[in-house]
């Protein structure tokens, strides 16, 4: 018996600098190698919201190093499940994918008090994937 393959996770917003990358970072924090994470913005930005990583350093993930990547037609092609953020019609739609729309408040321009009730929100429907992905939360 083969084993299951593994699922593939893509998670988009406009700029790649706040909700994506902070649901990208959940889901390879607490999926342990068992589900590919990519992220991805329809118009990425310069750098990562420093809020950002201030409201993730907080919970002990540190992302200073990530930087915002360009949204290909490839990353949703290779994606089994294909997560928006507020991108609207500059994500491209494949016949095949499982799309979903998680409506979230964009961090940008926001402090990290801000950044916080957005992070534990992207944190429950992280975990709420897992589940659905039948895969255990490492943590």
């Amino acid at each position: 018996m083969s084993a299951p393959a593994t699922p593939s996770v893509l998670f988009v917003c406009v700029h790649n600098a706040g909700r994506s990358q902070m649901a990208a970072t959940f889901l390879t924090h607490l999926a342990a190698g068992r589900v590919e994470v990519r992220s991805a913005g329809s118009a990425p930005a310069a750098t990562v919201n420093p809020a950002v990583v201030e409201a993730l350093a907080e919970v002990g993930i540190d992302i200073s190093a990530e930087v915002p990547k360009v949204l290909t037609a490839g990353a949703v092609q290779a994606s089994d499940v294909v997560i928006t953020m507020g991108c609207g019609d500059a994500c491209p739609y494949l016949p095949g994918k499982r799309y979903l729309d998680w409506q979230l408040a964009d961090p940008a321009g926001q402090g990290v008090a801000a950044v916080r009730p957005i992070r534990d929100r992207i944190e429950q429907l992280v975990r709420g994937l897992l589940d659905e992905l039948g895969v255990e939360p490492a943590v």
